[in-house]
């Protein structure tokens, strides 16, 4: 049963550069669906939070350039639900924003907020993760963040250091500190350790909670938006909105907040998580062959091809012959041909493309 204070923000408004030549600019990944299930990345968190919180209560942060998509691929949210940003300035404004529309609904409310283009295979197990999550916000004056067990020391994502005493729930621990990115040997240390989790970048807290902390810590991004709050939920809020938004500060919600605060807890996590960041992470959710190739799209035939990842979105018939270890991405537009263990490149090439040709392949 859904509780009707809980409210879920989805922020989607990212451009999803390490997933060219499909994520592009105009388009990004958190619209297309990659996994090849009829349902785009965010729908597939649409429909997960519809079991946790009133339909009502689901907001979506977008840029205000991708209302119009989030509008055909979630018909069912009013206008009102639909958060425009007129400009990227990460996630921390992005959370603010949603805060005093919320605010002006529910003070009550508690807040899930998560990132639009994740993917999840335990549906069960993230939803009695997300109940553990609001019985700590509902119960404490504090934050919470989910922590993934890691199964291998991965460079690319955040950890959590945690404490050995249980708050309540044996699964949830009170956090020590937060670490982005390390290199190699440090990551290898800190899953040894056992004392560390990949932070999922999915939070949940009480209104109140994340208000002070906004207070404490961005305070001058939380007077911008107080400024307005007989604005939020009315006509004037997008006038209003657009003339704050290129002020406030460009920062995460991750070192704006969840870093220097007190009273922080994670929730010891295992739901088949990944945050989809880039096309190797993707190819081990994707089935594969017995050599090891995992290919989404109509017309795709491998011959002595092993470890690939191949998608094609067109209905172009792609044949690859003798071909191990590469992402191969067939658009309408556009080929790309990269061995997997230089993905981290395609973020160069973009750029590159941009400076040679504008915004004409990007």
């Amino acid at each position: 049963m859904t509780n009707e204070h809980t409210y879920c923000v989805i922020m989607a408004g990212g451009v999803g550069s390490r997933f060219w030549p499909m994520s592009r600019s105009a388009y990004p990944k958190q619209f297309l669906d990659f996994l090849g299930l009829g349902r785009t990345l965010l729908q597939q968190t649409y429909d997960r939070f519809l079991g946790i919180c009133p339909p009502e209560n689901i907001l979506v942060v977008t840029n205000d350039r991708y209302t119009t998509i989030v509008r055909d691929q979630l018909p069912d949210l009013a206008p009102s639900q639909i958060l425009a940003e007129p400009s990227r300035r990460n996630t921390a404004p992005c959370v603010a924003y949603a805060n005093h529309v919320i605010a002006a609904r529910d003070p009550k409310a508690l807040v899930i907020v998560a990132p639009s283009d994740h993917l999840v295979t335990k549906e069960e197990a993230f939803k009695e993760t997300i109940r553990l999550a609001l019985q700590q916000a509902s119960s404490t004056d504090c934050l919470v963040t989910l922590g993934i067990t890691p199964n291998r020391p991965d460079t690319g994502y955040g950890y959590i250091q945690f404490d050995d005493t249980a708050a309540g729930h044996t699964r949830v621990r009170p956090v020590k500190a937060f670490t982005e990115k390390p290199d190699h040997d440090t990551a290898v240390r800190f899953v040894d350790s056992g004392e560390f989790l990949w932070n999922a970048g999915i939070f949940i807290w009480s209104l109140t909670s994340i208000r002070k902390a906004f207070q404490a810590h961005l305070p001058e991004m939380e007077e911008r938006f107080k400024a307005g709050a007989g604005s939020f939920g009315t006509d004037r809020e997008a006038g209003f909105i657009a003339s704050i938004y290129d002020s406030c500060e460009n920062v995460s919600i991750d070192y704006g907040i969840m870093e220097k605060a007190h009273h922080v807890y994670t929730v010891v996590s295992d739901f088949g998580w990944s945050d989809l960041g880039t096309w190797g992470s993707l190819y081990t959710h994707l089935p594969q062959d017995e050599h090891g190739n995992a290919a989404i799209g109509r017309a795709v035939k491998l011959y002595d091809c092993a470890d690939n990842i191949v998608h094609a979105q067109d209905d172009r018939l792609l044949v690859l012959q003798g071909l191990e270890g590469h992402i191969v991405v067939s658009t309408p537009d556009a080929l790309l041909v990269c061995r997997k263990q230089d993905e981290q490149r395609i973020k160069q090439f973009v750029s590159d493309l941009t400076a040679e040709s504008g915004d004409r392949y990007v």
